[in-house]
């Protein structure tokens, strides 16, 4: 592993993984600077900047920066503080790389995101501000928050029994909670994992589906069958399901029930009627943990009926073992065009909600008409003069 050397200027915040030798070559007072970074693995170093160099190209997007690679070097140019940044990604990512670790699609955004939030990196301090994002550790893969909201809502679920995720499409709130579910199986804090959803067709009508109960939910559910694939072995994901210890549990045949020892996730509550909402979170027993997340921008209820997800957070938000986060478009960890996709269809929203500015009282026509028009005063002609005799 190579020794990094600081450049001008570190100040006296923390000290970056030694995985690079990092190289000022611009004066600091420079409006744009140079910084040269060498990592100490060819491989590594191929993975870190990705795929036809798709990585970097994130960094320069996100940053406003260049970044040219050469071999395992990388040169980073232009504001001071922005080509900081760029190295602190680099370096944290190159480290989870060199521990064994995996960089995902989304990774490189969620360490700006990070990087972001601690604020200019030299003068970030661990007594005031956190080191970095919460994470959920899974026998399969570690799972770290992208975002402060994703941040704030892993923390919710290591700290509350009830957790309600609130925001549009692509913000990872049914990826986390099923992070979350996991984790407790896998350490046996619960015995089992319940999985439900309204089956409510989104605007269309799909009639009659063949199959027992199970065929006829799974496409409902397939969300959630992703992120359980995606976070867990496929073949214990099948056992677990035959064995019951992973029950797929509609929401409609859920009354009666006392949901004990267990991580229940109610997904897409925002097509929840009512009476639904609260059978549903009446049914929570000892040991057990709650998840409940949804779109209020989404609802496909009948017109005329209260979503059951407004109306509980509404109540609930408050009340001692609940909590709520909510998400907005900047939280979208989905392809950065989804996060413009939201921002739009809110703004639209916005729009629709806010009063008419008010409008002039014409003038009435028949006033108009009768209304003398104002004239303009004479003026005398000056007098002739005669003509001398």
């Amino acid at each position: 592993m190579a020794t990094r050397t600081s450049g001008r200027g570190s100040g006296s915040g923390t000290a970056a993984p030694a995985a690079s030798t990092a190289r000022w070559l611009t004066p600091d007072t420079d409006t744009s600077n140079q910084i040269v970074l060498a990592f100490d693995d060819n491989r590594l170093a191929s993975l870190l900047f990705g795929h036809y160099g798709q990585n970097l190209a994130a960094i320069e997007r996100r940053l406003d920066i260049v970044a040219e690679q050469r071999g395992n070097h990388v040169t980073l140019e232009g504001p001071r503080e922005a080509c900081d940044q760029a190295r602190h990604v680099l370096e944290t990512l190159y480290a989870r790389l060199k521990k064994g670790g995996e960089i995902a699609a989304g990774d490189v955004e969620g360490v700006l995101r990070e990087a972001a939030s601690q604020g200019f990196l030299f003068d970030f301090d661990p007594a005031t501000k956190k080191q970095s994002f919460d994470e959920i550790q899974l026998r399969r893969r570690s799972v770290r928050a992208r975002t402060l909201a994703q941040d704030a809502y892993i923390r919710a679920l290591k700290r509350q029994t009830l957790v309600f995720g609130v925001g549009p499409a692509g913000t990872g709130k049914t990826w986390l909670a099923v992070a979350y579910a996991v984790h407790l199986l896998e350490r046996r804090i619960v015995d089992k994992l319940i999985l439900s959803r309204p089956a409510v067709e989104a605007g269309e009508r799909l009639g009659f589906l063949p199959g027992d109960m199970k065929e006829k939910v799974d496409p409902y559910l397939r969300p959630i069958y992703d992120a359980l694939h995606d976070l867990m072995d496929r073949n214990y994901v099948e056992r677990a399901l035959t064995s019951g210890e992973i029950e797929i549990a509609p929401l409609a045949f859920m009354r009666g029930r006392t949901l004990a020892n267990a991580c229940v996730i109610l997904d897409e509550a925002q097509n929840t009627t009512s009476m639904q909402m609260k059978m549903f979170l009446t049914r929570l027993g000892e040991n057990s943990h709650m998840i409940v997340t949804g779109d209020p921008s989404q609802i496909d209820l009948p017109p005329g009926q209260t979503s059951g997800l407004a109306e509980a957070v509404g109540l609930l938000e408050n009340v001692e073992g609940v909590e709520v986060c909510h998400f907005n478009a900047a939280d979208v960890v989905r392809h950065e065009l989804v996060g413009r996709i939201v921002a739009a269809y809110d703004g639209k929203a916005a729009a629709a909600r806010r009063p008419p500015a008010p409008a002039q009282a014409p003038v009435p026509a028949q006033v108009a008409a009768t209304e003398p028009l104002a004239q303009e005063p004479a003026v005398e002609a000056p007098p002739l003069e005669e003509p001398p005799q």
